[in-house]
């Protein structure tokens, strides 16, 4: 279990939630929450996170606000809606918190994200540039012409997409791939054939949550955040 903690955000103060490993220290790793906010299954993220030798954090992007699985309207409005300046401001005062945190090793942070995390995971690691060492989008990208300036994405990127998904239909995320291997950026954005959006959360809101799927790519995302961070 973690801990909530605070942070400075370009003159503002955020939270976040906060676990550590076992041994007390270890590489760095920013969870970007889903729409619905930084609720039980995100801090358990964190959580599972800190049990595979990471240090995690989880911003609260909506300060203190959350959306329960059955407030879909609410999760797109607190979605809609959120300052994307201050979260900017937020999820860069994340990652310098946690590179100035005494536990986290390495000079270099990794950012993982679901859904409308994903989208941001891409987001602050183009902002961030060399701070970010890893970068693992799931089921979220800016698509379109939402895109930041990729030229300061420096860190591998390894992400994970459904195969029947709605929100970010696989054939804008290949492209995104495509324009972003145009670039010269080290990027792999795997979709999964069969698969739904959200089919990491247990929490089964979708119907879409695949058990096996989610366990593979739980390994394979762990094993990246290892090689790239230590």
């Amino acid at each position: 279990m973690g801990d909530m903690v605070s942070f400075a955000s370009n003159g503002d103060t955020a939270q976040g939630y906060l676990a550590l490993p076992a041994s007390g220290a270890g590489p760095g790793v920013v969870v970007m929450q889903e729409w619905w906010g930084l609720v039980p299954q995100i801090k358990t993220t964190c959580d599972r996170f800190a049990a595979e030798g990471f240090v995690a954090m989880a911003p609260d992007l909506y300060r203190g606000d959350i959306a329960e699985h059955t407030e879909m309207d609410k999760a797109s409005h607190l979605m809609s809606t959120l300052p994307m300046d201050r979260a900017a401001r937020d999820m860069g005062g994340a990652v310098d918190f946690m590179l100035g945190n005494a536990a986290v090793r390495g000079d270099k942070i990794g950012v993982v994200g679901y859904c409308m995390g994903g989208m941001l995971a891409l987001l602050v690691a183009a902002q961030q540039g060399e701070k970010i060492g890893a970068v693992a989008p799931y089921y979220g990208a800016p698509l379109g012409e939402g895109g930041p300036d990729w030229s300061g994405l420096t860190a591998p990127v390894r992400g994970h997409y459904a195969g029947n998904d709605d929100f970010f239909p696989p054939d804008a995320v290949k492209a995104l791939e495509a324009e972003l291997r145009g670039m010269g950026k080290d990027v792999e954005l795997v979709v999964h054939q069969g698969s739904g959006h959200a089919f990491m959360n247990d929490a089964n809101v979708f119907g879409t949550h695949d058990a096996e799927l989610a366990a593979n790519c739980w390994k394979a995302t762990a094993a990246f955040l290892h090689e790239q961070l230590g």
